[in-house]
């Protein structure tokens, strides 16, 4: 298997949905704080500076305000609601896809960050004794509603673009592709002929999920070989990507660790402060969250084109041509698959020992996966099983000779059908 590296801390940061409008918000904040105190002594140089009075400066940024607000207030309902069309027309499955939109997050940012920034100039501005007009910084008031304009006009075209089932179901492919090429390449690193038999006659050292819950997102397949290394084991995984994992079930089994031995005992750029102990390390190298993730889930993007098939085809909605659709989507993902051998689940470091056993999923299995529950829901159809059947034939002639089997399978129950 070839080392996929997990998501830094830096991405995993940055995947929750409120932390890019968050950061904006501040960053408009701190401007409305700051700007009005240290622009003095430049205003003077610059045109096209808004020159009005206190009382001008008042009215702009309190109109300002109040519409940010209100039109901020339209953007999370339309993104409500496309969220509950994209629930209940494709599959729960697929909101974190419309989630990650980094479209509709700067723009609710941006309308949050122009209301936040236009109520910290307006306490700024001072009448009466000591008058104070902002001026550059109430022209950047300007500035950001004009922002705020475009951002909404590329709002309501990504939305209307994106909430299109061909556009939802090609944003998918796209990803399983990318996915294929990750964890199926054409030479994969560890080569089929590397093998691993667990050895007899010892005891190895479990590793459980303690006090955790969820699937199993990733494996950080570089700091587990070092470590394994370091400590002269063998780490077999248990679960697959994908899978769900209870509190206390077993994660891995390691061979050959011996037991309480700290990271502290095999780094010296260990700290003893940041010393843990060697099994604790290995465990938190599996990554665990409450939903399953694209960037070694194969299986997830092939499940969630399934059950848009599904959906389309139930008797609520009778949409076959949708179910085609991800017919097709799924021959473009099957076609370079199966053309891939199913790697090695062995990881091994620079000396060529394997280090990190993983369970893979067989091609095989993602076939079926792809097929079974669409040939079953989409029986009553003509055009999906003879869509299904083109599908088949084109990828048994492109297969390599181990899954011909698993596509004559397939093609003899659509016959059968």
């Amino acid at each position: 298997m070839r080392s996929i590296v997990p998501p830094s801390l830096w991405d995993r940061a940055w995947r929750p949905f409120w932390v890019l409008p968050l950061v904006i918000s501040l960053a408009c904040a701190l401007a409305g704080i700051f700007l009005p105190q240290a622009e003095q002594p430049i205003t003077e140089h610059l045109p096209f500076v808004f020159e009005g009075g206190p009382d001008g400066a008042r009215t702009v940024l309190s109109t300002i305000a109040s519409a940010m607000i209100s039109v901020t207030g339209l953007v999370f309902s339309i993104t409500m609601v496309v969220l509950q069309l994209a629930s209940s027309q494709f599959t729960p499955r697929v909101l974190s896809t419309f989630l990650a939109s980094r479209v509709t997050q700067t723009t609710l940012g941006v309308f949050t960050g122009t209301f936040i920034y236009a109520l910290a100039v307006l306490r700024s501005v001072r009448g009466a004794d000591a008058p104070f007009v902002p001026q550059l910084s109430v022209t950047l008031a300007f500035v950001l509603v004009l922002a705020s304009v475009a951002m909404f006009l590329a709002f309501i075209h990504h939305i209307t673009t994106s909430i299109q089932v061909a556009q939802v179901i090609a944003r998918i492919g796209t990803a399983a592709r990318r996915a294929v090429d990750d964890l199926y390449p054409e030479q994969p690193g560890s080569g089929p002929q590397v093998a691993w038999e667990a050895p007899t006659g010892t005891e190895p050292r479990w590793l459980d999920a303690r006090d955790r819950t969820g699937h199993v997102t990733h494996v950080d397949h570089e700091h587990l070989v070092t470590t394994a290394q370091a400590a002269d084991a063998v780490v077999e995984i248990l679960v697959p990507i994908g899978e769900v994992v209870v509190e206390r079930q077993p994660l891995a089994r390691v061979w050959g660790l011996e037991s309480d031995l700290a990271t502290g005992e095999l780094f010296d750029d260990v700290q003893a402060k940041e010393s843990r102990s060697v099994a604790g390390s290995m465990a938190g190298d599996i990554g665990m969250a409450r939903a399953r993730s694209q960037d070694q889930d194969l299986a997830l993007s092939i499940r969630q084109l399934v059950d848009i098939a599904e959906r389309a085809l139930s008797p609520g909605i009778n949409d076959p041509t949708t179910a085609v659709q991800v017919i097709d989507q799924l021959h473009r993902i099957l076609r370079l698959l199966v053309t891939r051998e199913t790697p090695s689940p062995c990881v091994v470091d620079e000396e060529g020992t394997v280090r990190v056993v993983q369970p893979v999923r067989s091609i095989g299995s993602l076939i079926d996966l792809s097929v079974e529950e669409i040939c079953h829901y989409g029986t009553g159809s003509v055009q999906v099983p003879r869509r299904m059947e083109a599908m088949l034939t084109d990828l048994r002639r492109a297969a390599r000779p181990e899954q011909r089997e698993r596509l004559d399978h397939w093609l003899g129950r659509l016959s059968a059908d």
